[in-house]
């Protein structure tokens, strides 16, 4: 039984890259699609469909290597089932002087923490990734 599924995702992100993947398949959700289609709009990976595997959904990532580099250097999840992080948007985090990225959940759905800051809206910090 898997407690993060959000962790799982990440992890297989950060492995793909570091073994130099074209792609990633990894099981479906809502919540994962939201945030590999910011992924996606920010340059971390290339394209982002939802395929069927079987009898289950999945999601296909294709990852991206700028000058031959992984583009996703580091992902770090912060809020975990045991250990909530949230912010106000005065407090938002900057990763890595705002060349990172930080997802934040808020109440109008999931966006990068710049996006949150200039709404002006605060929320849950699931990861932080540059």
């Amino acid at each position: 039984m898997m407690t993060d599924p959000i962790s799982d995702m990440l992890t297989r992100l950060r492995n793909a890259f570091s073994v130099r993947k074209h792609e990633v398949v990894l099981p479906y959700s809502n919540v994962k699609f939201a945030i590999a289609k910011i992924l996606e709009k920010e340059g971390y990976v290339n394209g982002v469909e939802k395929i069927e595997q079987g009898k289950r959904m999945a999601l296909r990532m294709a990852l991206v290597y700028p000058g031959g580099e992984p583009a996703m250097l580091e992902v770090h999840r912060i809020s975990t089932p045991g250990h909530r992080v949230y912010t106000k948007s005065v407090d938002m985090p900057r990763i890595k002087s705002d060349m990172g990225i930080a997802i934040i959940s808020t109440p109008n759905g999931l966006m990068t923490n710049k996006e949150a800051r200039s709404r002006k809206l605060g929320g849950e910090v699931i990861c932080e990734v540059s």
